[in-house]
């Protein structure tokens, strides 16, 4: 059913769109963007819901799911190119690129810098306990108390502090062995903070690669994932978003599987902004205002509108990374 928070997050993907749209057809006079994806405006409870949702099954199992925006060469396409991609696949095949748009409620810039204070702090702390635990008499405590503890911290360094897993252990009997109870405990507690995942990340739904993917192989054409936050965004093409997902080795690191409460509790998978691209490197901020929808039964909905914030292209990505790699 719709809810205040549903209709916010549809809200901000229309905006995230119209800012990648407008974005590629103001820089280029050689390629445009054309609107491809659904636009229907209906939720679950709204009068045509269970038509809409009949049409829609029917569409992904017939030709996968459709990117938002499709990439195209002023020269192939002519005419009405939203009304003709609606029913001529033969259009859709002549496109360059498709992105999907994705959209999330974070400031990139902001967001990284929290996290380089953060890894920054936790690291600290851990060099500064460590320092603690190696001095006299806890240093000779702990060896005697947990010999493996004692290897472990010892030559543990900035870089492999994430690394160390250990129990912590509770001494109580004197006022040092308890000082060094609560030392362990404390560097494990700093431990945890450089386990969080520490990154933005370009947002998947597990259940959307099928269809996404038998897209792709009907149309052939290279197909791109663009996660949209209020000040970048960020592409990676569909083929490496596999590639990643595929290999356990960076799961933690570069990727992750989560349930989204954004997504409605539906499994994302969430890689690493960092593997990605800037396509727009600047995002000038939108104006937000309130909006209400009345349901049949007389509930009110409330949730908030996006108006205009200029997207600014990465011209060398765009062409380097998307037009030229088609």
């Amino acid at each position: 059913m719709a809810s205040s928070q549903f209709l916010t997050n549809k809200q901000q993907g229309d905006w995230a769109e119209q800012v990648v749209f407008d974005a590629i057809n103001a820089n280029s006079a050689d390629y445009l963007a054309v609107k491809y994806g659904r636009a229907d405006d209906v939720a679950a409870g709204d009068p045509g819901f269970p038509e809409f949702y009949a049409n829609y099954t029917n569409e992904l199992n017939e030709i996968g799911k459709r990117p938002d925006l499709l990439i195209f060469k002023h020269s192939d396409i002519a005419g009405d190119a939203g009304a003709a991609l609606s029913i001529d696949d033969r259009i859709v095949e002549r496109a360059l690129a498709a992105i999907e748009v994705r959209s999330s409620s974070f400031l990139a810039q902001k967001y990284a810098a929290f996290m380089d204070n953060r890894i920054a702090t936790a690291t600290a702390e851990c060099i500064r306990i460590k320092s603690e635990l190696m001095r006299e008499p806890l240093s000779g405590l702990l060896e005697k108390k947990s010999p493996e503890h004692y290897r472990l911290i010892r030559t543990a360094s900035p870089d492999t502090f994430r690394e160390l897993g250990f129990r912590s252990r509770s001494w109580s009997s004197s006022a040092e062995l308890r000082r060094l109870s609560e030392l362990l405990k404390r560097m494990k507690d700093q431990i945890r903070v450089l386990h969080r995942r520490d990154y933005l990340s370009i947002t998947p739904k597990l259940e959307d690669i099928v269809f996404v993917n038998r897209w792709i192989q009907r149309f052939g054409v290279r197909h791109f994932y663009l996660q949209v936050f209020f000040d970048k965004a960020y592409v990676i093409p569909f083929e490496e978003i596999l590639a990643i997902a595929s290999d356990s080795e960076k799961e933690g690191a570069v990727f992750s599987v989560e349930r989204d409460v954004k997504n409605q509790g539906k499994t994302t998978i969430k890689i690493n902004v960092a593997v990605g691209k800037e396509l727009l490197g600047r995002i000038d901020m939108p104006r937000h205002t309130s909006a209400m929808k009345e349901l049949d039964r007389g509930r009110l909905l409330f949730y908030v509108t996006f108006h205009g914030g200029r997207g600014y292209l990465d011209s060398d990505v765009f062409y380097r990374d998307i037009i030229d790699n088609e």
